[in-house]
């Protein structure tokens, strides 16, 4: 018989973007963890202790993942964020050490992150630590304001 052979029936459901919705919020919260620190400290620890600390994954991976399918069901269902649902249903100091953790954190994962990005700069440019950190800040703060800017000036300008 000639012509095209026939390709598994599931075939069809995994091309375009049912496949990626298949796939789920998942692949995003996956890859959103791969940040210039986490990278960073990846690569450091893979050097100095190689396959060593592999077995902990079993205890790590179900436990993020336990995390993420949490969080991810409770914003399906409820249709709203962890912090409106920690307001509904604890006393407002809950709320307010949970952002005060949450916002240490964050400042001190960014600064992990604009640190990597500088280290991984000096390697190319011989330039001072500081500097490339000061201007990766300042590179990256101008395009927050003029990037977030432009649907702006295009509404104005039209």
């Amino acid at each position: 018989m000639a012509g095209r052979p026939h390709a598994h029936p599931r075939r069809q459901r995994l091309r375009g973007f049912g496949y990626f919705r298949a796939l789920g919020p998942g692949l995003v919260t996956g890859a959103s963890d791969d940040d210039p620190s986490g990278i960073g400290t990846y690569s450091q620890v893979g050097a100095a202790f190689g396959f060593g600390l592999l077995w902990t994954a079993w205890f790590t991976l179900p436990l993020a993942a336990a995390v993420q399918e949490t969080a991810g069901r409770l914003g399906l269902v409820t249709g709203r964020g962890l912090a409106a649902l920690i307001t509904e249903r604890f006393p407002r100091w809950v709320l307010i050490g949970s952002l005060v953790l949450l916002s240490v954190a964050n400042v001190f994962n960014v600064g992990a992150d604009i640190g990597s990005m500088g280290s991984a700069v000096q390697l190319l440019l011989p330039l001072p630590f500081a500097v490339l950190v000061v201007a990766i800040t300042l590179g990256m703060l101008a395009l927050e304001v003029f990037l977030t800017a432009l649907p702006l000036i295009y509404l104005l300008v039209r």
